[in-house]
């Protein structure tokens, strides 16, 4: 059974919305008191917090779907909806979000650290708040933003201060066992871990952090065997510790040449050139082992290496091991920058940006995107003429006409707004001044009627002469 996840794939969906509510004011002898209805509630956002008492991604590895809550709609009498509830997803410290192309959204070390992965969707307006002097009893409310839905891949990279690199066997959980209380897993065949073991080591008054990587071998940076599975595990380490079987078995093996295969996995899966390195002899308690390490020992330290000869079992070497180590850490701790207090980056507009944009596709529909035009679209009952009425003067406002008329759109043509998955599209007429004065009674909108033929126009137009004369006729006098 699977306990350890270090890679899932979550699909998130914020709360929608709740939408408005077109509400009038009704009691005794005030049975037209004005609109009252309220706003609807803001719909829950899915927000990742680091938390250090979770150390898998286990969770999400069972239940990838997670939804947060969404907003109420509003009511009568001025009342609003009441907020979804958010979603707190706990996460290991050191996990990466990134997208589904693997651009990294988020890098969340710290206890504390969060990330919205999904934003709730805005509640609608009621009629209430889209009251104004021009428009005095809005009949319709504006519809709740539906939430964010987002695909998200997290990746746990171990934060630890040491990484126990080497091939399987080599006696790394040993190592890690005697040097801290870590009590991983101990056998005597290749990968018997399968997961990375975290330990933490008190060396004077240094407390640092040790992870065993599961083993390495020929190929691992191209996903043979276990390492490219754990390899990621070693890229916050401040120094990386070679384990070295001086008492291998097999024939065409030595400490080495184990060294140099390693290296080179370390070197083509990138970004580690910059971490010190120190080698351990292990399994010196064995008289071979010894003199193995005896031999060697000149050259790795020839090479530029600090080389520690030690035995887990016999429990030699360990105190000259995790004190050098300890003297690493500190100075790669006392070289790090301090950390300063969280900036606020103002990014603002230029002065030109419109807010949109108007292009002309291929399918020769001309395309408006823009945070507002598509917000506003969503907002919109269709089903409400009055409302599609109060787009169109939104719309117009934010100058979107003007910019279909500089783009080169004509009557008739087909305009979509929003993405070309989920846009609404419709053949555009050029309005005049768009306003309430252009409505009729409450729930019409004049600019929805389709023109009239001119028979028709006509047609209307001698009837209303013919009943202007026969009203003449009644008040002729004789």
């Amino acid at each position: 059974m699977t306990t350890f996840v270090d890679r899932v794939e979550l699909h998130v969906a914020a709360g929608n919305g709740g939408h408005g509510c077109a509400s009038v004011h009704r009691e005794k002898f005030k049975p037209l008191g004005g609109p009252d209805g309220g706003n609807g509630g803001r719909g829950g956002d899915v927000i990742l917090v680091v938390d250090q008492s979770v150390t898998t991604l286990l969770d999400y590895h069972h239940s990838p779907h997670r939804k947060a809550g969404n907003g109420a709609p509003g009511a009568g009498d001025n009342r609003s909806g009441k907020d979804g509830q958010d979603l707190i997803l706990p996460v290991p410290d050191g996990t990466v979000v990134l997208d589904k192309q693997g651009n990294v959204l988020a890098d969340l070390v710290g206890q504390g650290t969060t990330f919205i992965a999904g934003q709730g969707g805005r509640g609608g307006l009621g009629n209430a708040a889209l009251a104004s002097a021009r428009r005095k009893a809005p009949g319709f409310a504006l519809l709740g933003e539906p939430g964010e839905f987002r695909d998200i891949v997290m990746e746990l990279k171990t934060v630890a201060d040491v990484a126990l690199v080497g091939y399987p066997s080599a006696g790394k959980s040993s190592l890690i066992s005697v040097l801290s209380a870590a009590k991983p897993k101990i056998a005597d065949y290749p990968f018997t871990t399968l997961v990375p073991n975290l330990g933490v080591v008190t060396a004077g008054s240094t407390v640092y952090t040790i992870a065993d990587v599961p083993g390495l071998i020929p190929g691992a940076s191209q996903g043979k065997g276990l390492g490219l599975e754990f390899l990621r595990h070693v890229e916050r380490c401040s120094v990386l510790v070679h384990v070295l079987d001086t008492a291998t078995l097999e024939s065409d093996r030595d400490p080495v040449s184990d060294l140099d295969v390693i290296e080179a996995e370390l070197k083509q899966y990138g970004g580690l050139d910059d971490r010190p390195r120190i080698v351990v002899l292990n399994k010196i308690d064995i008289p071979d082992g010894q003199d193995l390490a005896d031999m060697i020992r000149p050259d790795l330290e020839a090479c530029g290496y600090q080389v520690f000869e030690v035995s887990a079992v016999a429990r030699t070497g360990l105190k000259e091991l995790s004190f050098a180590l300890a003297g690493i850490i500190g100075a790669a701790r006392a070289a790090k920058p301090k950390e300063e207090a969280t900036r606020i980056v103002i990014r603002p507009k230029a002065v030109d940006d419109a807010g949109f944009t108007v292009t002309l596709g291929d399918d020769g529909l001309y395309r408006v995107r823009g945070e507002k035009p598509e917000r506003w679209v969503k907002q919109t009952d269709f089903n409400n003429d009055e409302a599609v009425g109060y787009l169109a003067d939104r719309l117009n406002r934010l100058g979107v006409e003007d910019a279909l008329l500089k783009a080169g759109a004509r009557s008739g043509d087909g305009v979509a707004i929003g993405s070309e998955e989920n846009a609404v599209v419709f053949d555009w007429e050029p309005s005049m001044a768009a306003g309430a004065e252009m409505l009729g009674r409450r729930g019409e909108d004049h600019r929805l009627d389709a023109p009239r033929p001119a028979a028709v126009r006509r047609r209307d137009r001698d009837a209303e002469r013919d009943e202007a004369d026969t009203e003449f006729e009644k008040f002729k006098p004789f």
